[in-house]
């Protein structure tokens, strides 16, 4: 039943990461042209330049709020993680203990260690 659940998980994160992979697109691209305008905009010393970055970096962050949306996009990739994690983790086998549950067997080992009567 847990399978079936991670099954269903996975395949509404895909679908949603398959509806949104065009604006995830586009928003990494407008980011892209965003840094590269600031990275310009602090290299250059003319001013006409610094203007024209400073508009081409103004209008590449309305593209990349335009594309905000594009956020669950993102999540539903952390999604697909966490699913592909947790439907490869093997189940974790009980340690099986040599020693008895008693608590007087117990006891009477820790007070021979304490006594230094191994």
């Amino acid at each position: 039943m847990k399978k079936f659940g991670l099954f269903i998980l996975g395949g509404v994160a895909a679908i949603v990461l398959l509806s949104n992979l065009a604006p995830m697109i586009a928003l990494a691209l407008s980011l892209t042209v965003m840094y590269f305008s600031y990275k310009g905009f602090m290299k250059t010393d003319s001013t006409f330049t610094k203007i024209l970055l400073a508009i081409i970096g103004v209008v590449a962050l309305f593209a990349s709020a335009s594309n905000l949306p594009a956020v669950i996009g993102v999540v539903a990739i952390y999604v697909l993680y966490v699913v592909y994690k947790k439907w490869n983790k093997k189940p974790e086998v009980e340690k099986v203990s040599n020693e008895s549950d008693d608590p007087f067997t117990n006891f009477e080992k820790e007070w021979n260690q304490l006594k230094g009567n191994y």
